[in-house]
């Protein structure tokens, strides 16, 4: 029986918008291998994007075409409701085979197709689409022109349907409750590893009504010395009295994730830590009420900017992206950004993840607000306390 999260409607919508977005950048075909990109399309769900697989588009086929592992194969059938001659699975001799490449079974179909000449969108820079595919792709279609399609798909994900914000919404529940697992379990002398064990059980146990997924990312949990940079993760090492600890998290329902970051002090804080916090978070309100349908991302940086700037707090790195349905090793959608010279217009139900860290010699301060934008500016998906939290 199919399990897919979706109605038939939804995946119309979005194949609709895929195409239109292929005709306007002169595509006819787009190999899809993010698995993101997968999922969005056909539903498709499984850890096997660690092999070759993707997901054809053409602009004339009604139905997507899923090429994957053969022991993957019962997955598509699973979880898509694509028709099976559209379900296309490959023999293990192509797995990591030196002599062949998946790509090449993957170009066998496009000639059975009659699209050997087409104007075909590849990935580039997707995670799991490597350097010795595109080469094997291109090789075995010489009468195809190649071309980046520039995140196309991710620019259509862009906004979000009611359907998938409710997943979100989901999401929100699943991280507040990781979150408060972690800020109330650190304490002087416990094992960050313990902690992180209570963050996991809070993201996946959920509630009575529905459980979390895994999530892109880890828990992130840099400590002492270590909050001068954001993407440290837990040791079996205790939480010791004067030190500071980041909390960034997410959790994820069905796939679509929402992050959250929060930082925790033990004892009294240093008071260049307090204060640093109590404008980041101002920042970061003025951020919210920027982000309004019709603002550009670099107009809700510059709101959070004017704020800080006012006290001496710089920052290089954008404070903010979009974020939603993902797999690991990330879960922003790799469009927007919320920085200087990003001039994306922002439009009703888009997801912004803002989280504008500080990381100084030493020390650092992270807080975060997913939102979704709305009228009235952005609006969080949680109510969870954004105060530096001081425990003693």
């Amino acid at each position: 029986m199919t399990q897919s999260y979706f109605d038939t409607a939804e995946f119309a919508v979005r194949r609709t918008q895929v195409k239109a977005a292929m005709a306007k950048a002169g595509l006819d075909l787009l190999i899809c291998a993010d698995p993101a990109n997968m999922d969005y399309l056909t539903g498709f769900k499984g850890w096997s994007f660690y092999v070759p697989q993707c997901v054809l588009v053409h602009v004339e086929d009604e139905q997507p075409t899923w090429i994957g592992r053969g022991q993957d194969g019962g997955a598509a059938r699973l979880t898509t409701t694509l028709p099976e001659d559209h379900i296309l699975p490959y023999p293990d001799d192509y797995v990591q085979n030196r002599a062949k490449h998946p790509m090449n079974f993957v170009a066998d179909h496009i000639r059975k197709r009659g699209w050997q000449s087409a104007r075909i969108g590849l990935e580039m820079d997707a995670y799991y689409f490597s350097g010795r595919g595109a080469d094997a792709i291109r090789a075995a279609l010489p009468d195809a022109r190649f071309s980046d399609c520039d995140h196309l798909v991710n620019w259509v994900r862009i906004v979000k349907s009611e359907a998938e914000l409710a997943y979100i919404r989901e999401a929100a529940v699943l991280v507040s409750a990781g979150m408060r697992a972690g800020v109330d379990g650190i304490r002087t002398g416990r094992r960050q590893c313990d902690v992180v064990a209570e963050i996991y059980a809070a993201q996946i146990r959920g509630t009575p009504e529905f459980g979390g997924d895994y999530t892109a990312i880890c828990p992130l949990l840099p400590t002492g010395a270590g909050t001068s940079t954001p993407h440290l993760t837990w040791s079996d090492e205790p939480f010791r009295a004067g030190e500071a600890t980041i909390l960034e998290l997410a959790g994820s329902r069905r796939g679509y994730h929402c992050p959250m970051a929060r930082t925790v002090h033990l004892g009294k804080p240093p008071q260049r830590l307090a204060d640093t916090a109590a404008v980041v978070i101002d920042g970061l309100h003025a951020a919210l009420a920027a982000a309004k349908p019709g603002a550009t991302a670099e107009a809700v940086e510059a709101a959070w900017r004017g704020v800080t700037n006012k006290h001496g707090i710089r920052k290089e790195s954008r404070i903010g992206y979009t974020f939603g349905l993902a797999y690991p090793p990330d879960w922003g959608e790799h469009t927007a950004s919320l920085r200087p010279g990003d001039n994306t217009e922002l439009r009703p139900n888009m997801t912004f993840h803002c989280i504008p860290g500080i990381w100084e010699d030493g020390w650092g301060f992270e807080v975060s607000a997913a939102f979704v934008v709305t009228p009235s500016g952005g609006k969080p998906f949680y109510d969870f306390p954004e105060a530096l939290a001081v425990k003693t």
